[in-house]
């Protein structure tokens, strides 16, 4: 079987592999969705006992559904997983209570609990389809929000009682939905959730959402005429936003509403309530340039101010914060910008906790120090942005700046943590996959096994930073290469802020070295405005995405090609998705000497057409650089005249007609611009098919790509 084929029916090697792990509380199990092998799409429950190390599957969607197809979802799941990025079927997310002993979790609409500790499950009787369930933090109630179903509202807040008894916490005609995330919420802040439970399990906090003010745009894939379109509330840039309030809502009926200024903060980015304080939220200025973390208390509502985010760029928030730590301090993810330092570091109550050497990502929990206070797990990177690594940091106070690096082996590092109980996810340059190890203390007690199927390519890609601006770049040969043999170069891109390509994980490297072995050089370059580095590379692309990106792509290309005389500058190719599809294109149209042809994925043609937090963080409000949105714009570069036939370089556009994140509107008005210019193209409509491209529709475009570029190279 070749690597297209066989990398569609494996969804690139995922399938078997463990995936969403998370730890008890009292690290009793590690808790994971896995399917049944590396062609089984549906993913099960399982857990693994950590006293004995025995793996247990809790879960099988096949037996749950009695044979109904595991890859149904309900259309409010479906949204969901395309905002969390997840293409499996079967059981796509759960939730556990504080002390891991029930899961719950959506299946075809339909909401199951199950008993970690004795490995019962049952399906819970539910008034219609559900979203996003949760039990509380003691597991006695369950929560969810109902889904689109005829007589049913969608977006009721629902508990259900340990009697079984169903009652909705909150609801309402007016099409507001309650317990839901907004558009923006998901796609830009990562915030997947529209409620959370109060650590008694008495209250929950909750979010409305209004989209009365959006502008509704309709999707409709064209090859099912008989099928009604699809209406979506979408807030387009410099457009009106949905507007967002927090409610603390008892479950005896009482209601108490959240004040902050919502007209200067409308951005509601994280929401955290556990043990050791009252809720704590980020809330951001529409700029995106202010933001404040603000302690709610849960008696009145009325928040107070605990630390303020401020760039003259935009604020990027760590994930994982805000926080309480076990001291009563709140921990907060920031810069350090000043006396030289150029970092993204952890502050509690503004005392500096991480050295601004480290490159913090993400603040996974808190590891027990044996007495005093808790340390914190974070992953960061610290000089080489290809790596991530697992540090331990010290909160205690008095105690200086102490972060002590846990992973050795070079790489891509991930955890969870529960207890006394760690789990490791690593993944290398040297084998395939993510591994999971499981570790109490100092010693590793057990293995999460994968059921995936082992890549036919081990791709050894050369690893390095070009020019003044220390890029992070790779470059991938084929593997019969002759030194000394020039080959056509195939820039493989993705470009965009929040995203990383060049990373020392052989999983990240698959595609490219099939694409190598077509004959092609391929190289891949990190430019600025990724993260890893410092938050002045990332930030550098404010208000100039176009130029200070593609300056970065074609200086690397062109320094790289200084290193690797095989590497044919007359040859080069560019391909991209998403972000990576308007950098492709833009190469095209805005550098035909150099780049001969391009495959743009569903790009972004128009920023005016893509959501409001995205573009306007980049750009800013197109009413105050509306020559900044149209100098960002395919369509508009493509509607200029063909002066000489070497500015008419092809282009491959590509698009989902189901994608409701960058919809099929802007491949078509680009097609409509360089048809009007008389500009060579193709497109090629991708029926049924989402963002994301899912069911192997990608991989099996790999050969229709590959001969587009072996036909204009």
């Amino acid at each position: 079987m070749d690597f297209p084929e066989l990398a569609a029916r494996t969804r690139r090697f995922s399938h078997g592999a463990p995936r969403a792990v998370t730890v008890a509380d009292d690290g009793s199990r590690v808790v994971f969705l896995r399917s049944g092998g590396p062609e089984d799409p549906a993913e099960a429950l399982w857990s693994l006992e950590v006293a004995t190390g025995e793996e247990r599957l809790v879960a099988d969607p096949a037996a749950l559904l009695g044979g109904d197809d595991p890859a149904v979802l309900s259309p409010g799941e479906r949204t969901l997983r395309e905002r969390q990025r997840v293409s499996s079927a079967g059981i796509g997310s759960y939730a556990l209570d504080a002390a891991g002993r029930v899961a719950v979790f959506p299946l075809a609409g339909r909401l199951f609990r199950a008993d970690l500790v004795h490995g019962d499950v049952v399906e819970v009787s539910t008034a219609g389809p559900v979203v996003d369930p949760r039990p509380d933090p003691t597991g006695e109630r369950l929560a969810y929000v109902t889904d689109a179903a005829e007589g049913l509202r969608r977006g009721e807040l629902r508990v259900i009682e340990p009697d079984g008894t169903d009652n909705v916490l909150a609801g309402e005609d007016s099409g507001a939905t309650w317990g839901l995330a907004e558009h923006v919420a998901a796609e830009e802040f990562h915030r997947f959730r529209g409620y959370w439970w109060a650590p008694d399990g008495r209250s929950v906090l909750a979010a409305r959402v209004d989209e009365s003010r959006l502008p509704r745009w309709y999707l409709h894939d064209p090859a099912d005429p008989a099928t009604a379109p699809s209406s979506v509330a979408y807030p387009r840039a410099g457009g009106p936003n949905a507007e967002v309030s927090l409610h603390l809502l008892d479950l005896d009926g009482g209601w108490v509403d959240v004040h902050w200024d919502r007209e200067t903060y409308p951005y509601l980015v994280a929401v955290t309530w556990a043990d050791g304080g009252g809720p704590l939220i980020t809330v951001l200025r529409r700029s995106q340039q202010h933001g404040l973390v603000l302690a709610v208390d849960p008696r009145t509502g009325e928040t107070q101010v605990h630390a303020e985010l401020a760039d003259p760029r935009w604020v990027e928030p760590i994930p994982g914060t805000p926080a309480h730590l076990p001291d009563g301090r709140v921990l907060v993810g920031g810069e350090l910008a000043h006396d030289g330092y150029d970092a993204r570091c952890l502050f509690a109550d503004g005392t500096l906790l991480t050295p601004p050497s480290l490159y913090v990502r993400r603040v996974v929990g808190r590891l027990p120090t044996g007495g005093g206070p808790a340390d914190l797990l974070v992953e960061a990177s610290e000089g080489e942005p290809s790596q991530r690594h697992l540090y331990r940091v010290r909160t205690t106070i008095g105690g200086g700046v102490d972060a002590r690096r846990m992973s050795g082996t070079p790489g891509w590092h991930t955890a969870a943590v529960g207890g006394d109980v760690l789990v490791v996810g690593t993944a290398t340059l040297d084998d395939p996959g993510t591994s999971w190890s499981v570790w109490r203390g100092d010693r590793e007690v057990a293995r999460l096994r994968s059921l995936a199927a082992t890549p036919p390519y081990a791709p050894r890609p050369t690893l390095v930073r070009v020019t003044d601006r220390r890029l992070p770049t790779g470059v991938l040969y084929p593997t019969d290469h002759v030194k000394g043999t020039r080959l056509p170069v195939l820039l493989d891109i993705y470009g965009g802020p929040g995203h990383q390509e060049v990373v020392a994980a052989r999983a990240a490297w698959l595609e490219r070295q099939w694409w190598a072995d077509q004959g092609f050089g391929v190289v891949t370059i990190d430019n600025r405005g990724t993260p890893g580095v410092a938050p002045s590379f990332e930030k550098a692309v404010h208000r100039r995405l176009a130029d200070v990106i593609l300056a970065d792509q074609v200086d690397a290309l062109t320094a790289l090609a200084g290193k690797h005389p095989d590497l044919d500058l007359d040859r080069v190719a560019v391909r991209g998705w998403s972000f990576g599809g308007w950098l492709a294109g833009l190469a095209v149209l805005r550098h035909p000497e150099l780049f001969r042809c391009g495959i743009a994925g569903a790009p972004v043609t128009d920023w005016s057409l893509y959501d409001t937090a995205y573009a306007e963080r980049y750009l800013g409000m197109p009413d105050d650089g509306i020559d900044i949105y149209g100098h960002h714009s395919l369509v508009e570069l493509a509607a200029e005249p063909v002066v000489a036939p070497e500015q008419a370089r092809p282009l491959l556009l590509v698009h989902g007609m189901a994608d409701d994140n960058v919809l099929a509107a802007h491949t078509l008005r680009l097609s409509a611009a360089m048809l009007a210019t008389g500009r060579p193209h193709a497109v090629l409509p991708l029926t049924g098919a989402t963002h994301l491209a899912a069911d192997g529709v990608s991989e099996r475009l790999l050969r229709l790509e590959l001969d587009f570029l072996r036909r204009h190279l």
